[in-house]
């Protein structure tokens, strides 16, 4: 079958602000396995350009596919922009289906069916078999009810078929680089880069976060293999730059080992830029150096909170020690450390942003990203503030970077701490000494292109508030706007 898959334009900041993209894995895993399937696949990166909608309808008018597939890694914010998108390709190609995935979708599949008569099907989970089922069976127009892990409509009634099976082997789905074929994907400084995954899922039961829930069970690629593809996207391609998307790629320090052994043998001239745990961090301080040397330049940590009280109540399993040491060993090693701060996990008040600028300056990262509790309902924090009210009402603002939950102090008060929180962690006389001064000198270079994007964002972000943003002044609780 002829099908085009659209990455859809985003709003978000992280999309806009760099001037600079990193490849839709998530669409690539699915048209790997279509291509192997023997299927036409071509990909359109509408968020590559950020494409009017206009523009997207008339590539996909020129293309003419049988299927048309949307996704979004920003799944909750994205989903009111696949809605107009597909609406408007149905009026032209109305014989055309429409299918959609991802984790907004998986969850919300019933009002978005109920809501967007233009979509067709609904793919829930993990997509790569999903998706060879569901168009080989509409190929052959074999029975729906056969395809596991779908929704679809049935005249007036929405059928959801049974889940379908956790994907056990990451090896058995290739992910089709090559529709990367036209876009120029840069990172870090315009330098050629990719998306990749070692792991899925995370075992940890942080009541904020759907990872656990939505990949079921974590598991790992093979770590030879992985090296073997990282070197063929860095010869093929000329990758330099490789961001993982993992939650937490070394839970299992055996395999992570055997994985850095193997990138390293291959002696490539590579940076690699992720997520970890800081408790990982801190098991891990004796192989430290075997992350330095395979090419790790920054780690994003969840930090979360200061208050041991909330960081139990959300179960996020660590600690604020554990979170310090976790920097330091680092900085010993020459790895930048990004800490990531939620706020919005309780009723904060002047004093506790004090104590959270406090605890920061204590913990001193080299980079500091603030973000705000986005309570998603498929997530177990959801019923623990399904009663709060919102201010947010526009769901393409459901970002991370947008204040949801109604507090006591105003939006303007939230928004005043956050932003001086930030300039005075950058702006600190240790931040700007490593900005400058540090001994690495592509760290340097790594932590002057971050600033110089966190001054564009800091700007904007301001503006947004102060023009964009509407705030609801509407009693609406969190379980009226998900209905």
């Amino acid at each position: 079958m002829k099908i085009l898959i659209i990455n859809p334009p985003h709003l978000s900041i992280g999309s806009r602000m760099p001037h600079e993209h990193l490849p839709p894995l998530g669409l690539l895993s699915i048209g790997g396995p279509l291509i192997d399937a023997g299927h036409n696949v071509n990909l359109l990166d509408a968020d590559y350009s950020f494409m009017k909608h206009s523009k997207i309808v008339e590539e996909t008018i020129k293309y003419n596919p049988d299927l048309v597939l949307l996704g979004h890694s920003g799944s909750t914010s994205a989903q009111p922009i696949i809605n107009e998108i597909t609406s408007l390709i149905k009026a032209k190609l109305p014989n055309t289906k429409i299918i959609i995935g991802g984790v907004f979708p998986t969850y919300h599949y019933k009002e978005i069916l109920e809501e967007n008569p233009q979509i067709d099907y609904i793919v829930c989970g993990e997509g790569e078999q999903i998706i060879i089922d569901l168009v080989n069976n509409l190929e052959t127009k074999s029975d729906l009810n056969l395809v596991r892990g779908i929704v679809f409509r049935n005249q007036s009634a929405i059928i959801k078929t049974p889940v379908a099976p956790t994907i056990k082997d990451l090896e058995n789905y290739r992910i089709g680089w090559e529709l990367m074929k036209g876009y120029n994907y840069t990172y870090w400084g315009k330098r050629k880069a990719v998306v990749i995954q070692f792991s899925r899922g995370c075992p940890y039961p942080c009541s904020y976060c759907g990872q656990s829930l939505f990949w079921k069970k974590w598991r790992h690629r093979n770590p030879q293999k992985l090296a073997d593809e990282i070197e063929m996207l860095h010869k093929e391609y000329g990758v330099e730059v490789i961001n993982f998307a993992d939650e937490n790629p070394a839970t299992y320090k055996k395999a992570w080992q055997e994985f850095l052994e193997a990138l390293i043998a291959k002696n490539l001239d590579l940076t690699l830029v992720g997520s970890l745990r800081a408790d990982n961090i801190v098991r891990d301080a004796d192989i430290m150096h075997l992350y330095k040397k395979a090419g790790f330049e920054r780690f994003l940590l969840g930090i979360e909170n200061y208050d041991e009280t909330i960081l139990e109540n959300i179960k996020k399993a660590g600690s604020t020690s554990m979170d310090k040491e976790a920097i330091q060993i680092l900085r010993k090693h020459d790895i930048i450390s990004m800490a990531t701060y939620v706020v919005g996990f309780g009723e904060e008040t002047t004093k506790d942003f004090i104590n959270s600028l406090k605890q920061l300056l204590h913990y001193d990262p080299d980079q500091i990203q603030l973000l705000y509790v986005t309570p998603h309902k498929w997530t177990p924090y959801f019923e623990d503030v399904k009663d709060k009210e919102i201010v947010q009402l526009d769901q393409r603002k459901w970002d991370y970077k947008h204040q949801i939950l109604k507090t006591k102090l105003k939006p303007w008060q939230i928004i005043l701490y956050v932003k001086l929180i930030e300039v005075i962690m950058q702006t600190r006389p240790k931040a700007l000494k490593r900005l400058f001064f540090h001994r690495d000198k592509k760290i340097r270079k790594a932590m002057s292109w971050y600033t110089r994007i966190g001054k564009r964002v800091w700007i904007h972000e301001w503006l947004q508030f102060l023009f964009n943003d509407k705030h609801t002044k509407k009693s609406v609780r969190l379980f009226e706007f998900w209905k």
